[in-house]
């Protein structure tokens, strides 16, 4: 019998049986596994088999690395042809005719292209290339404070969960990175100075420039400013346009290296290949990695031409050459390409927030829906308690943990987010069709009625 298949003759045919073994022999970190309890045995396009035979619509996606879903053909072929042609797995940073494909490539799909901007390979994830983006900016620049915004996600490693916005595991972690200051991310439904609309944008807009040139500001100018276009495990918060371009403005008048975290919102998945194009701005260093390895381990920077002030092995990493993931990588660009994913990605968001939006009028306990082609966000409120001034309610963890749960009970995969875990994430492969949302829709509302069953009793 192979080593993959499932016996359905002994108890190891069972979610449970795996699911035990697991936290036997796993560590406590472990977290997905609380909140979507399976043991997966198999998995296409947009769904999931788990070992019980059960198929779950699967809206979660490898938290967005999986841009064209599961085992998709033209990433099974990349695999089998790279296998099949000798090209060493390992190669640290030397280059392969692959490489060289992959690398012309991605740089094609930058603004300005090679002309602009030039490649560095990472160890294989989103922090381990925050790391390097901000060395580089402090390298660069010989300045040393790094400007982030609360609600930001960049990573858990020890620099890049510095300027990470959740407390939740920084709290436990003494001595984080120095010279870090956090400023306000404006917020459509909970806007942090209280003004709401475009009153809130515009002072939030203002308050950046303000900062950055007030001689009073107690604030050393920083080596670089890190930001995401849409934030992800924040809650699906959307940066105004007008307020990235003041911060593309100021940073470039000032010379501060302005970086751009696209590792989730990137290729395609808001509508465009990067977030950060629909405020028409040019980030100097661009973070990417989840759907850039089309499904396997990789982590890139694209770096600005004149920012490149590393010297030869300024930071390096074992797994920085990984052919397998720059062959799949190079198939997903051209699928996503080809297919044109990135305006099925906005039809089917677009298709998405409407029917949510509708949802809202029979479940009031939908505050809010945001988001950006494929990148969407529900938050979940307790509207039977007061609102505030600017009409927004109380957030309610307890309800939206109760609404996953039910979706996972009704074969919906999906996270939660955002703070205190109050907003439904949706992030849909690329190449989800018309009928697979509807399908979406009609679970999603199913979930939501026993939630609210379950945890109001209404």
């Amino acid at each position: 019998m192979s080593v993959n298949s499932v016996n359905p003759a002994t108890n190891n045919s069972t979610n449970e049986y795996y699911l035990t073994r697991q936290s036997q022999m796993e560590s406590n970190v472990r977290s997905y596994p609380r909140k979507l309890p399976l043991a997966i045995a198999k998995a296409q396009g947009c769904w999931v088999t788990d070992v019980e035979g059960k198929e779950y619509l699967d809206c979660l996606a490898g938290a967005g690395t999986l841009a064209l879903g599961h085992n998709h053909p033209a990433v099974i072929q990349s695999i089998q042809d790279t296998l099949a042609s000798g090209v060493p797995l390992h190669t640290l940073d030397l280059t392969t005719p692959l490489k060289d494909k992959f690398t012309e490539t991605l740089l094609s799909h930058l603004p300005g292209g090679k002309e602009e901007y030039c490649l560095q390979f990472c160890g294989p994830s989103g922090a381990d290339a925050t790391e390097a983006a901000m060395k580089l900016a402090k390298t660069y620049t010989g300045r040393g404070a790094v400007v982030s915004f609360s609600g930001g996600y960049h990573g858990m490693t020890h620099g890049s969960l510095s300027v990470t916005g959740n407390l939740g595991a920084k709290n436990a972690v003494s001595n984080m990175m120095p010279g870090v200051q956090f400023l306000p991310y404006p917020h459509e439904y909970r806007c942090p100075l209280g003004l709401g609309g475009e009153a809130g944008v515009d002072a939030l807009t203002y308050y950046f420039e303000q900062f950055i040139e007030d001689v009073e500001s107690g604030v050393t100018k920083p080596a670089a400013v890190i930001l995401e276009a849409i934030q992800g495990e924040g809650g699906v918060v959307v940066a105004p346009t007008k307020w990235l371009r003041k911060i593309r403005e100021v940073t470039e008048k000032h010379g501060i290296v302005l970086i751009l975290d696209e590792v989730q919102a990137g290729f395609s998945r808001s509508g465009k290949m990067f977030a950060f194009e629909h405020a028409g701005i040019e980030p100097d260093i661009i973070v990417m990695s989840k759907a850039v390895g089309g499904s396997l381990p990789l982590a890139v920077l694209g770096i600005k031409r004149k920012f490149d002030a590393w010297s030869p092995g300024a930071h390096t990493g074992t797994f920085r050459g990984n052919q397998l993931a720059m062959g799949t990588g190079l198939a997903s660009l051209q699928v996503i390409k080809e297919q044109n994913l990135a305006q099925n990605a906005q039809e089917r968001g677009d298709y998405i927030q409407a029917e949510i939006k509708k949802l809202a009028q029979e479940f009031p306990c939908i505050g809010n829906v945001r988001g950006r082609g494929l990148m969407i966000g529900v938050e979940i409120v307790d509207e039977r308690l007061p609102a505030d001034h600017m009409g927004s309610f109380p957030a309610d963890s307890k309800l939206t943990a109760a609404i996953q749960a039910a979706c996972f009970h009704n074969q919906l995969l999906l996270e939660k987010g955002g703070r205190n875990g109050t907003v439904i994430r949706l992030l849909c492969p690329l190449i989800i069709t018309q009928e697979e949302t509807e399908e979406l829709i009609k679970r999603f509302k199913k979930a939501l009625a026993e939630a609210l069953t379950s945890v109001r009793g209404a």
